[in-house]
């Protein structure tokens, strides 16, 4: 089982739940985030006076899979994400030891 955590721009949340829906993934938590990669945030101007923004509406999307789908999973994600902007995001890969679910008992990939 694998943990993938993907950190994208907020207005390709649809797209990105879409092309995972698509594939047959149906659960995923979205998180609301702040921060900044290489550009380092931006310059605004309100008012006529100019502001420095050092972190930037992001969201965090996670979702666990099987460890066979998670090729698929990444490859959604860029897919719909992708802008070709800078700030696109990024996605983290990690294993998961156990998964358990609460309600039933279920563990590992019939948690999932």
């Amino acid at each position: 089982m694998k943990f993938v955590m993907a950190i994208i721009k907020p207005f390709k949340l649809e797209e990105v739940r879409d092309a995972l829906t698509a594939i047959g993934v149906h659960g995923l938590t979205v998180t609301e985030v702040k921060g900044y990669g290489r550009q380092k945030g931006h310059t605004e101007i309100y008012r006529g006076a100019e502001y420095a923004v050092s972190f930037l509406p992001k969201l965090k999307i996670e979702v666990a899979v099987a460890s066979d789908v998670v090729d698929k999973v990444i490859d959604a994600i860029v897919g719909a994400a992708r802008t070709g902007q800078i700030g696109d995001g990024k996605i983290f890969v990690s294993t998961i030891e156990t998964a358990i679910r609460i309600r039933t008992g279920e563990t590992d990939a019939d948690a999932l």
